[in-house]
């Protein structure tokens, strides 16, 4: 008992005396103890670039992965204004969202809204039909998304309900459905006699324009860890390139669909809870000879398109496919920045900040803004942002130069056509500005 009192008695006087201490602060800059964390800083200095001429083009029909639908530098007014908004259905909930982008050809705008909803619009903002995508006995609120494409008057389109349909583009009637057995969101490319998609994000498809039919599949290893909207892929007279959610790229001959060769796009940020994506985001874009695809995760690639073979990787994500003009490459990471780098090597040359998370608060910081683009347009890289932003920035500089209110914020990419910015906003409407 006497042992125990006085080893209690002087573990008290030692707590106390460390008590009485003061703390002593060690002064100098706080360094991460991870080295590879360390942010670096990176270069951003304004650098001349030789655009091509302005194309006033009548319609825009695909993604911009494939070089036959690539309009390079279309044309638009240096400071465009909203001047019509027109409903296109339900906008987005807590269940549903939009992740279609609009497309445009014959004097009319394509669209699908949170509901599966699929509407005409005509470049003065009068709807002209509207036709419901979901299947019978199937809530409309169950599922959302798809993709599409349009091709000598008939829309083709991917939905969330798992179809593939053909729509007649004058009156909205189906032509022929085809179902898919995976969740059918990503959008489509017709090249030849083909319709060309990725389904489920592990499976591409090619299928019969004229039909519907299955012409041929491809399929990847599945992964969990996948965005909502799967790649578009690319085309080439030869090849057919297809990203998939676990990071692979498969290149397989147009016509038959031979496998020809496979590549990973691999690799992540230290450090960020996003890096866990490793979902190709970055759509295949194809430039001449090399191809350009990037992950969710912060890696960018430039492969080439008859072996694979890598010709240089940058340690940048992005969340949409590149923008290739003038030996450039302009894209929206996955940190929300602006980004130019060298097409040739991938070094950096400007990297500008977006607004980020909606919340700034470290303890807040759960919901981030979206941010769809760039586009290149009337000499100036537009970006349409989720906090009710159009931001037009200098291609050489990486400064804004104009903005413009986006009512209720961006949900799709902008295209553009015949002189008009068309985007979709997060209420279900369609915003044309000029």
């Amino acid at each position: 008992m006497r042992l125990g009192t006085v080893l209690l008695a002087a573990v008290s006087g030692l707590v106390l005396t460390a008590c009485a201490q003061r703390e002593v602060l060690l002064t100098g800059e706080r360094e991460s103890i991870r080295g590879d964390a360390i942010a670096v800083e990176l270069p951003s200095e304004s650098k001349a670039i030789k655009l091509p001429g302005v194309t006033r083009n009548a319609s825009w029909t695909h993604r911009h992965g494939t070089p036959r639908y690539r309009t390079t530098h279309p044309a638009l007014a240096a400071n465009p204004s909203l001047v019509w908004a027109a409903d296109i259905g339900a906008g987005e909930g807590r269940r549903a969202r939009i992740s279609t982008d609009p497309v445009m050809a014959n004097g009319r705008v394509f669209t699908v809204d949170a509901e599966s909803n699929l509407v005409a619009t005509s470049t003065s903002g009068a709807r002209i039909w509207s036709r419901s995508l979901t299947p019978a006995g199937d809530d409309a609120r169950d599922a959302s998304g798809g993709g599409l494409a349009i091709s000598d008057g008939v829309l083709y389109v991917t939905t969330g309900f798992g179809r593939l349909l053909a729509v007649n583009a004058s009156d909205g009637a189906v032509q022929w459905e085809q179902r898919l057995g995976a969740t059918g969101n990503g959008a489509p490319v017709v090249f030849g006699n083909l319709i060309y998609f990725v389904a489920g994000d592990d499976v591409a498809w090619a299928v019969n324009k004229s039909n519907g039919r299955i012409e041929w599949k491809l399929t990847s290893t599945p992964s969990v860890n996948n965005l909502q909207v799967p790649s578009a892929p690319a085309l080439s007279d030869r090849f057919a390139v297809f990203a998939f959610g676990s990071g692979e790229v498969q290149t397989a001959f147009r016509r038959g669909g031979v496998r020809f060769w496979d590549a990973g796009i691999q690799g992540q940020r230290v450090g960020r809870a996003l890096s866990t994506i490793g979902d190709i985001t970055g759509d295949p874009v194809i430039v001449g000879s090399t191809i350009y695809v990037a992950n969710h995760s912060g890696r960018i690639a430039a492969l080439d398109l008859e072996t694979g073979e890598r010709k240089w990787t940058t340690a940048e994500g992005a969340i949409g496919p590149v923008w290739p003009v003038g030996g450039a490459l302009f894209f929206v990471n996955e940190q929300n920045q602006l980004v130019r780098l060298n097409a040739s090597d991938g070094s950096h040359v400007w990297v500008k900040s977006l607004p980020d998370f909606i919340k700034p608060r470290p303890r807040r910081q759960v919901a981030r803004y979206a941010h769809y683009g760039p586009v290149l347009a009337g000499g100036r890289l537009y970006v349409a942002s989720s906090d009710d932003t159009l931001r037009a920035f200098d291609p050489a500089s990486g400064d804004v130069v104009s903005t413009a209110e986006i009512p209720s914020g961006a949900a799709s990419s902008p295209i553009v056509a015949d002189g008009t910015l068309y985007v979709v906003s997060k209420k279900g409407q369609l915003l044309a500005f000029r």
